[in-house]
């Protein structure tokens, strides 16, 4: 594809960061034409293409991948269509943006990464985890620079109200069928830690606990079993030494905590999202906050960078496939272990 050339793009999935980022990302890019959308129901995708001025839809997502005109596919879906979409698309020689979390399970992964090494040719990227995108070229680089000595431990606190209710009907992050094994907020927080460290752990092990037993499904209008935690607390091990500790909690009303700490032998940075603050605290000297220098900000820019890699055929940095499935790999063991009461779970190297 030439640069002048026009990218068109169909939307499968049309949900709130679809048209909260994707869409109107897609629409400000010269040369990019976002000519269809399928969403669950025809009412609901003729309600996103009249929002957004597209002039078509589609009543099922395979018409969108055989359609001959679109170029790229933007998976705005639930977790449980990513693989099947991704690969359907790749081998129809369609470029592929999908929402992370990357798939249900590992070996989702797997396939989709299978199908992107299939066909060089073609775009495959993974929205990326958007939270820390304004520090994390400034942690890296505190890192890098061994100010903080060995690293020693990280941690990451996450809490949020979601599951708190024990009485509210499920959600689609509560239900299985939807969401695999991803739990809370664990695989679009650990995509973080891999950023800044690049390296995968040696072993996982986990403890969490389910509350509410069921509750009732909006869909069949009838009591459905909850089998994906409520709260998950973890752990692992590297080869080096270094430990990772985390606690991701749906219970906690309020505020909540929203925090990652990166502890050195020298040294540690504290990156606290709820106040969007990042504190160093070297050996003998006072805690300070760093401001990130203007050319190290990074922000949203995923439809730009996807767009800009189909046309310049440029490698996928935030977010590829092999990455997303590490952290799927990383999930699954935190799954494991949560199934086998604590059994710690090797990871493959």
């Amino acid at each position: 594809m030439n640069n002048g050339e026009l990218i068109r793009v169909g939307i499968i999935g049309a949900g709130a960061n679809t048209k909260l980022k994707h869409i109107p990302g897609f629409q400000a890019i010269e040369g990019v034409s976002v000519d269809v959308i399928c969403n669950r129901t025809v009412e609901s995708s003729k309600q996103a293409a009249d929002a957004f001025g597209v002039g078509r839809i589609a009543s099922n997502w395979e018409d969108v991948i055989q359609d001959d005109s679109i170029d790229a596919i933007c998976i705005g879906t639930w977790p449980y269509l990513h693989a099947p979409i991704t690969i359907a698309a790749l081998n129809a020689g369609k470029h592929v943006l999908t929402e992370a979390r990357m798939a249900m399970n590992a070996d989702e992964a797997a396939d989709m990464l299978a199908a992107s090494r299939s066909n060089p040719g073609l775009v495959a990227q993974i929205v990326p985890s958007p939270f820390t995108l304004k520090w994390d070229a400034t942690i890296t680089d505190i890192l890098q620079s061994g100010e903080l000595g060995r690293l020693l431990e990280i941690s990451v606190t996450k809490t949020i109200p979601m599951n708190a209710d024990q009485d509210a009907p499920m959600n689609w992050r509560q239900n299985i069928e939807y969401s695999g094994n991803n739990i809370l907020m664990l695989g679009i927080y650990y995509e973080v830690i891999q950023r800044w460290i690049k390296r995968e752990p040696n072993r996982v092990w986990a403890h969490g606990s389910i509350y509410a037993s069921e509750r009732m499904n909006p869909e069949s209008n009838a009591m459905q079993a909850i089998r994906i935690p409520e709260t998950i607390t973890y752990m692992a091990d590297y080869a080096d030494g270094l430990q990772l500790t985390g606690l991701m909690s749906g219970v906690e009303r309020g505020s909540g905590r929203d925090a990652y700490a990166l502890c050195g032998a020298n040294g540690t940075i504290r990156l606290d999202l709820a106040s969007g603050k990042l504190f160093k605290a070297i050996n003998g000297e006072s805690e300070t906050i760093v401001e990130p220098a203007s050319d190290k900000i990074a922000d949203w820019n995923v439809e730009a960078d996807f767009i800009q890699s189909i046309r310049e055929k440029t490698s996928v940095n935030l977010t590829n496939f092999e990455d997303g499935l590490n952290y799927m790999r990383f999930t699954d063991a935190v799954r494991k272990s949560f199934d086998s009461n604590g059994a710690w779970v090797e990871l493959p190297n």
